[in-house]
């Protein structure tokens, strides 16, 4: 009775040592991409680079639902996606950046490559340590797969559809950047769609607002993309700006006095 009861615990211990599939392998895939986005990037082919770090993000947003469907959360994936995340929201777009606009700039360039970087890693450790604490309809700071995906939709638009070189673009790329890292360690809240329940029913103008944004990204993907994150990433500050508008009017409006007849 003794050996089934210690048979049955090593089993059990072992299959928690063992580590989920499925989702890990859209994680892999997701690194893949963002490591291939890297050496596309060190090859001068910056538009395969570009779209690459699109194909990871697809990819990002796949396993964690993927997790969350077939119920395979574990420790190990948070922590390995959190990894792939570094090299294909971090180091690739970083690295694009440099390659195609500001290796001419000299410290400059490299410098806002590296504020790039350092900000993503910044904001993928601090969206770590605050799982569960903030809202979960608001991000803190920009979400690395925005930022990379407006760094990203720049060379798509500029490099792939109008070849446009970088160096002519250099000092708006540089500045974009670092808005960019920046951004993904301030404190503004950006919106995170988390409170949209796909399950839930919706009006018929819903879907048809759909299958018209599925039809204007067919028009032109880079250019849709890349105005809809420049949108996104500028939101948080709108509604930063708005929050404040309203808190000054409500402190400066003056306060009505009664006054009684006697």
């Amino acid at each position: 009775m003794d050996e089934t009861v210690s048979d049955s615990l090593l089993n059990q211990a072992r299959r928690r040592r063992g580590i989920y599939l499925l989702p890990n392998l859209f994680t892999t895939a997701a690194l893949f991409s963002g490591f291939f986005a890297i050496v596309q990037a060190m090859n001068g082919n910056f538009v395969d680079s570009a779209q690459a770090i699109f194909v990871a993000m697809v990819l990002d947003g796949l396993d964690g639902r993927v997790a969350r469907l077939t119920r395979t959360q574990s420790a190990f994936g948070a922590e390995y996606d959190s990894l792939s995340d570094m090299v294909s929201f971090g180091a690739a777009p970083s690295l694009l950046m440099y390659e195609w606009a500001l290796r001419g700039m000299g410290k400059l360039g490299w410098l806002a490559a590296f504020v790039y970087c350092c900000g993503a890693a910044l904001r993928l450790a601090r969206f770590n340590t605050q799982l569960g604490i903030v809202d979960k309809r608001y991000f803190i700071g920009l979400p690395s797969p925005a930022a990379a995906a407006l760094i990203a939709g720049l060379v798509w638009v500029a490099h792939g559809d109008y070849q446009v070189p970088g160096r002519d673009l250099q000092w708006f790329v540089w500045a974009l950047t670092l808005f960019a890292g920046l951004t993904m360690v301030s404190n503004v809240k950006f919106y995170s769609f988390k409170d949209i329940n796909l399950r839930r029913a919706v009006p018929f103008w819903v879907v048809l607002v759909v299958m018209l944004l599925f039809v204007v990204i067919t028009i032109d993907q880079a250019l849709v993309l890349f105005a809809g994150f420049a949108i996104y990433a500028v939101h948080g500050y709108a509604l930063l700006a708005w929050s404040r508008v309203g808190r000054w009017r409500k402190v400066s409006r003056p306060k009505l006095r009664v006054v009684r007849d006697e």
